[in-house]
């Protein structure tokens, strides 16, 4: 797939470029961006040459992975970076980190949101998933903001760093937003397990 620009009331999400490799560079040197996502622990600028020049462009080729820079619409620094991951036919996992500064001031559930109606409505995905270690309170309040519902743990969930911990787990639904899926869906009926 080709990648595309998505815009909010104030972000641009927008593929990344050559010139983004300084600030996910510099971004990536947070402690909790570290110890919270998969990036590498050190991050070191070659790192983020190959995440912007490799990485995120191999994704969109293969529409494995679509990964965005994340902007003020007025123009300004990188103040996040999201994607959406295949996680099978008509499902993809969202996942997202966001500059220290930028904390606070609800983009990341805006970023998300986006992200959302774009799978629900470009990409014929039926369910979207958020997962994020145990204690990750942040990421999941930016879900929960989002319209995710919680479903539970998943255990050994995540490999992070060298080690499998347990995750938090909650879908998005097409429906959750107001937005017809591309397939029907039955929920389970209470009254329906024997």
């Amino acid at each position: 797939m080709e990648p595309v620009t998505l815009t909010t009331d104030r972000l641009r999400l927008r593929p990344f470029t050559s010139g983004d490799v300084d600030a996910v560079t510099a971004a990536c040197q947070d402690p909790a961006i570290q110890r919270w996502t998969q990036v590498p622990s050190p991050y070191t600028r070659a790192d983020a040459d190959f995440f912007v020049n490799r990485l995120v462009p191999q994704g969109w080729r293969e529409d494995g992975e679509y990964g965005f820079a994340v902007e003020p619409l007025e123009g300004g620094p990188l103040v996040a970076a999201a994607g959406l991951h295949a996680k099978g036919p008509g499902v993809r996992e969202v996942g997202f980190w966001l500059v220290r500064e930028h904390r606070g001031h609800g983009y990341m559930t805006e970023v998300v949101d986006a992200l959302a109606r774009w799978a629900f409505t470009s990409l014929g995905v039926h369910r979207l998933v958020w997962r994020a270690e145990i204690g990750n309170t942040p990421s999941r309040a930016v879900a929960e903001r989002a319209g995710f519902t919680l479903e539970g743990v998943e255990r050994a969930g995540l490999t992070n760093k060298g080690t499998v911990r347990d995750a938090w787990v909650a879908s998005l639904l097409p429906s959750d937003l107001g937005l017809p899926s591309p397939l029907p869906y039955l929920p389970a009926k209470a009254d329906a397990e024997a």
